[in-house]
């Protein structure tokens, strides 16, 4: 390849880069505000071969330090060290450091390059970094149940693609440092490399950095203070679109796709625009100057500063609902721009994840959207979050698995919307917009949060935070009576309502639904402290049942026996079984069986165990407890029917033909069925089934079953939605009650 000796190659590197002292960059405030050394500045010339896997680097930092105090730098484990100079404010000479390096213990830390305090002799230091060596860890199939979940890799440089971010250590740095950038990369012909940054200038690599002819050396500046810096590259074909957001703001939108879904490009472009357009009003102006989607030669769905990183499955779905590309442009401002301590919790993502995978729903005005997806919110919750297994959002850090999902994303977000509940529209708003003005390129936590809101709001907030932020769980709420009389004016009724919740309470708003005998729906918000309380309500007309928090505006507390049954309540279940009712036919295994392997070897990965197997038989009795999944195809049929009539009753038949879904008829070679009910003997739990009129019609569903865990049942053909739908609760709920009217309470 005709790659220098990797220290000849630096130390010459190092003699051109340090000509260029104007390079650097001033001092970034966030670093200042910190105790300890921080990088201020980072310049970055790294040169590539995806080939060999390899990288020599040099990295010109500008370090704020104290005297006579060690300077650690943190670099990737396979990278070596050639040389690390020093030099003094304007001055060109340059002096060898002594550094010492040392490893954690498990394999894949991060090395620490440590300079010895007494080679620390000034609080301002322009320190050089030679290195060199391999980053090749190839993405593996992640360790999670669903599909989406991101490919895992600390980082790789390869023929296939690039991929380094902050978490691989291609670059000297230190932790909580806030830095600005100047990257240069020199990658192979035919290769586009991607970072933070709109890209400044690209051209033939000069030979006093590039040995080997036909390389290309590309350069970003940037203007923003980061957290850390991530760089894609590929053999991309790029196109680009200057745009002018309705606000004025210029913006280069920018699609970064390989050949097969180049042509997905403008769609990704104009929905981008669409997002920031709505976006822009509501949180200020969009912090950088570009913003590009990238395609990943690995699963992911990955949000950095000014672009986002999505495989290549995930682009050719399309990926440009709100919860998806709209979720990362949200992230541009909300984790890119203001950053988070991950140390001291994480509001981030449940603001974003309130601001794009619901809050679109209100600005287009699709209010039946936005109150299912509140409802997804809060079922999401109470299924993967036992109440023995709860915590604070404040203590959310990161996501690990479902739990946390429910926690930090979707509890947080039904946080942010009582708050902005709590504050009303125009403070909320404001809050948001001082939030990012203030610590744009700076670091901010909850208390960071709450003394904003309690500014734009004019009064004390300490009660809401501590409720909502650090106290773990949620209210159950209950009416335990209803009753009402006729008023002491004509045409007149009171109505009492008698209502309960856990000690020790919540203080909170909810609303009532109150129905009349004239059919109307009227919503009244009652405030409510206490463990228990009674509420009146004047009406007009004679109330007939009372429904509590009709539109989901409250996260609380369920009982999994009154929610929708759904495929999740059977992923959530502590007690699992799987029915077999098909067969392999003509020596091809039936795709049901990779589904059944797959269930097994996840759930022996997550908890040691697998779920319990058993095949269709006509004496087959659920086990007394759990949920169940049954997989079935049409030659077991008459089977099923005796097994699932008794749960799902009227709902569903199955026949050799298809099915029937509330009496709608399916019958094709493609019909495919996923349906759940909560089991009649044990109602926590639920019987799945997914059943199947031929092995074709279920092969992608089986590969994609546990995405489609929020619904009660889903009819597919040919692998497409064709109908879907919850079903009622039947019995009697803790969260709705007829209303009993004395008539001849008039006056007492």
């Amino acid at each position: 390849m005709g790659w220098a000796t990797p220290f000849g190659a630096a130390a010459l590197l190092l003699a051109c880069f340090l000509q260029h002292p104007a390079a650097l960059s001033t001092a970034a405030p966030e670093a200042l505000e910190r105790p300890g050394p921080a990088i201020t500045h980072h310049d970055l010339l790294v040169r590539l071969d995806p080939d060999t896997h390899r990288l020599v680097g040099l990295d010109t930092l500008t370090v704020k330090t104290r005297r006579g105090e060690p300077v650690s730098l943190s670099l990737a484990p396979t990278l070596v060290v050639d040389r690390v100079t020093v030099s003094f404010g304007d001055t060109k000479e340059s002096h060898d450091l002594p550094f010492e390096v040392s490893r954690g213990f498990e394999r894949s830390s991060l090395q620490q390059v440590t300079i010895p305090a007494m080679a620390v002799r000034t609080e301002e230091m322009t320190i050089a970094v030679s290195y060199h060596g391999v980053i090749d860890d190839p993405p593996k199939e992640p360790r999670h149940l669903r599909f989406v979940t991101p490919s895992e890799t600390s980082g790789h440089i390869g023929s296939e693609g690039v991929y380094l971010s902050s978490e691989t250590g291609w670059y000297p740095d230190l932790p909580d440092s806030v830095a600005t950038f100047r990257l240069r990369v020199a990658l192979p012909g035919g290769w586009t490399a991607v970072t933070q940054a709109r890209p400044l200038s690209t051209k033939t690599c000069p030979v006093e950095y590039c040995p080997e002819t036909g390389r290309l050396l590309t350069e970003w500046p940037s203007t923003s203070p980061f957290e850390a810096l991530t760089l894609a590259a590929n053999q991309f074909i790029p196109k680009t679109r200057e745009w002018t957001a309705k606000s004025g703001q210029a913006i280069q939108l920018a699609a970064y796709l390989l050949k097969d879904n180049i042509a997905l490009a403008d769609e990704y472009l104009d929905a981008a625009a669409r997002y920031l357009d709505a976006y822009i009003p509501l949180l200020g102006p969009y912090p950088f100057d570009t913003f590009a989607v990238v395609e990943n030669f690995f699963s992911s769905g990955l949000g950095m500063p000014a672009f986002t990183l999505l495989g290549s499955g995930v682009i050719k779905r399309h990926y440009v609902q709100p919860y998806a590309l709209g979720h990362e442009i949200v992230h541009c401002w909300i984790g890119n721009g203001v950053f988070n301590r991950h140390d001291r919790g994480n509001w981030v993502e449940g603001l974003t994840t309130y601001l794009a995978n619901y809050y679109w729903y209100e600005v287009i005005e699709d209010r039946v959207q936005a109150r299912d997806q509140r409802h997804l919110f809060v079922l999401g919750y109470n299924l993967h979050v036992p109440m023995d297994r709860d915590y604070p959002v404040g203590t959310f850090t990161q996501k690990h698995d479902e739990r946390d999902n429910a926690i930090g994303y979707q509890k947080t977000a039904m946080v942010f919307h009582l708050l902005r509940q709590e504050v009303g529209e125009e403070k909320f708003w404001l809050a948001l917009k001082q939030l990012m003005a203030h610590y744009l390129g700076r670091h901010a936590e909850w208390r960071d949060v709450e003394r904003v809101f309690e500014e734009a709001a004019g009064r004390d907030l300490r009660w809401f935070f501590a409720q909502w932020v650090e106290r773990a769980g949620a209210p159950s709420l209950s009416i335990v009576n209803a009753s009402g009389r006729p008023g002491d004016r004509p045409e007149s009724f009171q109505l009492n309502v008698e209502l309960k919740q856990t000690e020790p309470p919540f203080r909170l708003s909810v609303q009532l639904a109150v129905r009349t005998e004239d059919g109307r729906d009227q919503i009244v918000p009652v405030l409510i402290a206490e463990a228990e309380e009674i509420v009146s309500i004047q009406l007009s007309v004679r109330p007939v049942q009372v429904v509590l928090d009709p539109e989901t505006m409250l996260i609380r507390r369920i009982s999994r026996s009154f929610l929708p049954p759904v495929l999740n309540h059977y992923v959530t279940d502590t007690r699992r079984s799987v029915v077999l009712a098909f067969s392999d036919r003509d020596a091809q295994a039936h795709p049901f069986r990779q589904l059944v392997e797959r269930i097994q070897a996840l759930d022996h990965r997550r908890s040691g165990h697998s779920p319990n197997v058993v095949h269709v038989a006509d004496d087959l009795v659920f086990p007394e407890e759990g949920s169940v999944l049954v997989l079935g195809s049409t030659e077991f049929g008459e089977s099923l029917e005796r097994l699932l009539k008794p749960h799902c009753g009227r709902h569903i038949d199955l026949s050799s033909r298809g099915v029937k879904v509330d009496g709608a008829a399916f019958e094709s070679a493609g019909t495919a069925l996923l349906a759940s009910c909560h089991r009649a003997d044990s109602p926590d739990s639920v019987v799945t089934v997914v059943y199947a009129v031929t092995p074709d019609a279920v092969s992608s569903l089986s590969r994609l079953l546990f995405f489609y865990g929020w619904n009660s049942f889903l009819v597919f053909e040919n692998g497409a939605i064709v109908s879907r739908g919850d079903w009622p609760v039947i019995g009697d709920r803790p969260d709705r009650m007829e209303v009993q009217v004395d008539e001849n309470a008039v006056g007492r």
